[in-house]
This record gives structure tokens, C-alpha cells and sequence, in this order.
């Protein structure tokens, strides 16, 4: 007789940090924090780089260490987030709304439960900062939450560029 649950070294081991399980999360503690209001998935995707770098907008303590070029994460976001926003509904946690300006999400009623059975520090900082950014950028129309981030993204990152400048090159 074979095995019931197959062997841990042929299961794919994905690390939950920057997946789609991890991205999802924030969209849902985003959502919480936004009800009753919908976020269509390019403003989530704004929103969640605002929550994990909030002290390139001026906010609190940033929830991931800021690395070189940054910006340029909003390029793979976006997948990510999708696909994250994808299980969350799988499970009730997110609804999908549809209309004549596209497709938007909201928070379910069990939405916030769940979120409450999350204790850690890392939970804790998400909601600080989902607060944080929806209390900032809540109010922005979709125009200018897409200025602003034009406006600002090639200086998000670039102390690095800065830093560089100004070492002595090895010679």
C-alpha cells in the first residue's frame, strides 16, 4: 500500500513572503479598512505598494526594507495581487463586483472576523498602515491617485542612485 499524503521532498515548497497569498492578504486587510468603498484592482495595486513602502509617501515606518528601484514593483504587483485576490475569494473573504467602469472588490462580511483572528506583530503593523493609507489616499480620485504615483516613482528608490554618487570608487 502507497502512501496516504505524498512525500514532503516532492510537495513545492513556495515561501509565503511576496506570493500571492501574502499579497492577497494585504489587498483584504486594505479592503477591510476601505468598506463599505470597492477598489478596482489597479487602485489596490497603488495601495499596496503605499502599505508595504509607506515611508516613501511621508507615513509610517515602511513594512518591508526598502531596496534599490523599488518602484519597479509595481510591475510584478500586479499579477501577484490578482492572483492573491483570486483565493481570497475562493474563500468568502472577497467579493467581485461588476459594472460598467470595470471590476472592483470589496470586503465580505467575514471579511473582517477572520482578520481578527490575526494577532501577530506583522498583522498588527498591516492594519496600522492600511489605516494609514486609506485615511491618506482613500479620498483621491482614481486621476490622481495616478498622478501622484507618476509624479513621485522615479524618486522612490533612487537614494540609492544618491548614495552611489557620492562613495569613493575603489581604485
Amino acid at each position: 500500500m502507497g502512501p496516504i499524503a505524498p512525500e514532503v521532498s516532492s510537495v513545492s515548497r513556495q515561501s509565503p513572503f511576496n506570493s500571492p497569498l501574502e499579497c492577497g492578504l494585504r489587498a483584504l486587510v486594505l479592503l477591510v479598512e476601505a468598506y463599505p468603498k470597492s477598489c478596482d484592482l489597479q487602485r489596490l495595486v497603488y495601495y499596496d505598494y503605499l502599505l508595504v513602502h509607506s515611508k516613501d509617501a511621508g507615513g509610517p515606518e515602511s513594512l518591508h526594507p526598502a531596496t534599490p528601484h523599488r518602484s519597479g514593483e509595481l510591475l510584478v504587483r500586479r499579477e501577484l495581487l490578482d492572483t492573491g485576490l483570486l483565493l481570497f475569494l475562493s474563500r468568502g473573504l472577497i467579493e467581485r463586483h461588476f459594472s460598467t467602469t470595470g471590476i472592483a472588490y470589496v470586503a465580505s462580511e467575514t471579511a473582517a472576523p477572520f482578520l481578527d483572528c490575526l494577532a501577530s506583530q506583522y498583522a498588527v503593523s498591516l492594519y496600522q498602515r492600511a489605516g494609514w493609507v486609506i485615511s491618506s489616499f482613500g479620498g483621491f480620485a482614481d486621476n490622481s491617485l495616478a498622478d501622484y504615483f507618476r509624479s513621485n516613482l522615479d524618486q522612490w528608490g533612487a537614494e540609492f542612485e544618491t548614495e552611489s554618487l557620492f562613495r569613493e570608487i575603489p581604485g
